[in-house]
């Protein structure tokens, strides 16, 4: 509470006292300024919140009007409350509003994605408006995407019945699709054969809105629109009463407030999800769309994307009589530029592979050179494999790359290369060739660093554990080289670590000789 020291005079309207419970904004509009200086003045101002006013008072022009008395209060009625009483009390209720806003925005600020973003709005509203249920619609008016559904409290069986409920009988429906009536409000379904009493609605309430809203034990409902003249229109919100109730015009005011902010968080989160969804596509379009068919070789791939866009990839492509050209490599950097230095390099390097591949040395001392002309900042890992299905013959070389991983029925071992520096750290890089022989059914996995960095252990132990995921794969999936790098990814990155985000790609190449 604020102490109002006793020499201050306060004037105030007779309806003033009554009028204790308003919103934010009303507030501050209610105590700005409007009359003379000296309507409220003293020769001291009392400290506020530990702050010593520094500025002092304005000089007195005119003397003080001498003071009123105060009429007698009528024997054994109460006393009415004093002026200095009644402005402390909503002082104090605005101050507690600015708080609760304050700490629910920081918490939204706090949450990054959409999912996490609309569960946090949800569970904000829900204590402002006073409700136990919600569910947040996305999907914002320029049709770009994307489309999502939230809930809180509610399954994804309770949200599916939602959803079967006519588009137009909902209250988000009506906001989404711009009908008159869609500002939002409270809305309380009708006992059966009534119609519908709503703050705003005036239609009957839809048979299948009724059966839903029984099933799922709802009597009233209170929506607001995601949307500001500057974001749009994102989506909409709707919070769920077990009972007829709707928020009094203080909660209202509040979660309005609460709603135009979280718009606006909405906005910046979702122009960032767009730009990684961009990027990733592009990174993707890069890659290889289909992996090419060669007689006695099988072949399977993964790649997962980080958020901010690496440089991590692999390929793949037939070479004359008979031979297959494999690589995979990684890109220093991430975001935009580190994706077009990717497709630049792994362009290159197929016309170095097709011009002499047999030759894998060679293969990367032309990409090394081209890389150090062309991007003297930038390195690079590669690891290329000149392969001989029929014969069953690699020969391979590597510049700072993992060594791959050779996988069959009796052994599971990595395949020894020599160390050699990265691309582009040298001014001149060489290494020698390595030449492998599986035996029939073996596979031959080529992977990035990433695989082995998401899972956050030091290298040796992420290399333990990938040799242990390789060795404890089934009988079946040793023969399906797609299943055995589906069964590498859960074994190594387990509770779907692979699909969440992270700063590093994934890249898995995986061939099965027959």
């Amino acid at each position: 509470m604020l102490d109002i020291a006793p020499p201050v005079r306060v004037d105030v309207d007779p309806l003033q006292p009554v009028q204790i419970d308003l919103g934010v904004c009303d507030a501050l509009w209610r105590i700005t300024p409007g009359g003379k200086a000296d309507a409220m003045s003293a020769p001291h101002l009392p400290k506020v919140a530990g702050i010593d006013p520094a500025v002092p008072a304005p000089p007195h022009t005119a003397a003080p009007a001498p003071a009123r008395p105060a009429p007698a209060a009528a024997p054994g009625a109460p006393h009415p409350p004093a002026p200095g009483t009644v402005i402390q009390d909503r002082l104090a209720g605005w101050v507690s509003d600015l708080t609760t806003l304050h700490e629910l925005t920081e918490r939204l600020a706090r949450t990054a994605g959409l999912d996490a973003s609309l569960q946090e709005i949800l569970k904000a509203g829900a204590a402002l408006v006073g409700a136990r249920r919600a569910l947040a619609v996305l999907e914002p008016a320029d049709g770009l995407g994307p489309a999502l559904t939230v809930g809180l409290g509610l399954g994804h069986a309770e949200l599916g019945h939602i959803e079967t409920i006519p588009r137009s009988a909902t209250p988000y429906g009506r906001i989404l699709d711009g009908l008159p009536d869609a500002e939002g409000g409270s809305e309380q379904l009708p006992e059966p054969g009534a119609a519908a009493g709503t703050g705003g609605y005036t239609a009957p309430v839809d048979p299948r809105y009724r059966e839903v809203a029984a099933r799922l034990g709802y009597a009233a409902s209170y929506a607001l629109p995601l949307a500001t003249e500057t974001a749009g229109r994102l989506g909409a919100a709707v919070w769920l009463y077990d009972e007829h109730a709707e928020p009094s015009e203080r909660r209202r005011h509040l979660a309005g407030l609460y709603c135009r902010y979280a718009t606006e968080h909405l906005a910046r989160v979702l122009e960032v999800e767009r730009a990684r969804t961009r990027l990733a596509t592009v990174s993707e379009e890069l890659l290889p769309s289909r992996l090419p068919r060669v007689s006695g070789v099988r072949l399977a791939a993964r790649h997962r994307t980080g958020p901010l866009g690496g440089g991590d990839w692999y390929d793949a492509l037939p070479l004359p009589e008979g031979a297959l050209g494999l690589a995979v490599g990684s890109v220093t950097g991430s975001g935009p530029s580190a994706v077009a230095a990717m497709g630049r390099l792994r362009a290159s390097l197929r016309a170095y592979a097709v011009m002499e591949g047999e030759d894998p040395v060679a293969v990367l001392s032309d990409l090394e050179l081209l890389l150090r002309l062309t991007e003297p900042a930038r390195s690079a890992t590669a690891l290329f494999a000149y392969c001989e299905p029929a014969r069953r013959k690699i020969i391979l070389a590597g510049a700072g790359h993992t060594p791959p991983l050779l996988i069959g029925e009796r052994r599971t071992e990595y395949v020894e290369t020599s160390l050699s520096a990265p691309l582009g750290m040298l001014s001149c890089w060489e290494a020698p060739s390595v030449e492998l022989d599986p035996a029939p059914g073996e596979t031959v996995l080529l992977y990035t660093d990433g695989l082995l960095q998401r899972t956050g252990d030091p290298m040796d132990r992420a290399f333990a554990r990938l040799h242990a995921a390789a060795a404890s794969t089934p009988r079946s999936a040793r023969e399906d080289p797609a299943a055995l790098c589906d069964h590498i990814l859960r074994t190594v990155l387990p509770g779907g670590r692979d699909a969440v985000d992270s700063d590093e790609d994934i890249v898995l190449l995986a061939a099965r000789f027959d």
